[in-house]
């Protein structure tokens, strides 16, 4: 037993000093990777260039740089969604982004199963996080997990983060994060092949639309957020008012 009360207060310590290095390296990595990751894949030309001159790794190279944006959440995805559209073309860029998000998410998830809270809070303050804790304990969980992940506009990176914080199955978030990225993905991939192809006036109504609806899916979001924060509250005080003598 008291080997036991021992070796908990090394096992936290062991658990903060891996959470303070991989703050650190993650703060190095994306200042170092992640920024001049961003810029290449800014300007989709030289991005397609600079993968066609590395042949057969050019698939798996963007599929690390998908991989990496979500693992470190603060790096945006956007640019890379585009990018591999015009790179690789619509169909073959949705397919690369999806399966290297979907490990991504992988390893999200289990990380912060390890790791917890304290893992989440280095990417997410914590007021993002208690505006979706409805998510935790929300009857018909799993489904409207999907339809939060789907909708356009939504965090998904902080979903991704989130989902490993609730008794979700690993398959079930699995499904549920490779099939909630595909609207956004394939959007995004179709608009950058369309640059691809020269063809600017289906680029600009394919971004156009895509950022529409993506206002009004955060917009939708927000209000989801927003409903359930007040449904708690109204349940919260029903329960003191009946608690009262």
């Amino acid at each position: 037993m008291k080997q036991q009360r021992s070796t908990q207060p090394r096992q936290k310590k062991l658990a903060v000093v891996i959470l303070v290095l991989f703050l650190g390296v993650t703060a190095l990595v994306c200042w170092r990777v992640g920024l001049p990751m961003v810029r290449l894949a800014s300007d989709p030309e030289a991005f397609r260039q600079w993968l066609t001159e590395r042949q057969l790794g050019g698939a798996l190279i963007y599929g690390a740089m998908v991989f990496f944006q979500v693992l470190f959440a603060v790096i945006p995805g956007e640019p890379l969604e585009i990018a591999g559209g015009y790179a690789f073309g619509a169909l073959w860029g949705t397919i690369y982004c999806l399966l290297a998000a979907t490990l991504g998410s992988l390893l999200v998830f289990v990380l912060v199963r390890r790791f917890g809270t304290r893992l989440v809070e280095v990417f997410f303050s914590l007021e993002k996080l208690q505006k979706i804790r409805f998510l935790q304990s929300a009857s018909r969980r799993n489904v409207l997990f999907l339809v939060v992940f789907m909708i356009p506009g939504t965090p998904k990176d902080l979903l991704c983060y989130f989902a490993g914080l609730t008794d979700i199955k690993l398959p079930v978030f699995l499904l549920v994060a490779s099939l909630g990225r595909l609207p956004s993905v394939i959007t995004s991939t179709i608009g950058g092949d369309a640059l691809g192809t020269q063809n600017y006036a289906f680029a600009v109504v394919v971004f156009l639309v895509t950022f529409l609806i993506s206002v009004g899916g955060l917009l939708c979001y927000q209000r989801i957020c927003a409903w359930h924060a007040r449904r708690k509250e109204d349940q919260q005080a029903l329960k003191n008012t009946e608690n009262k003598p």
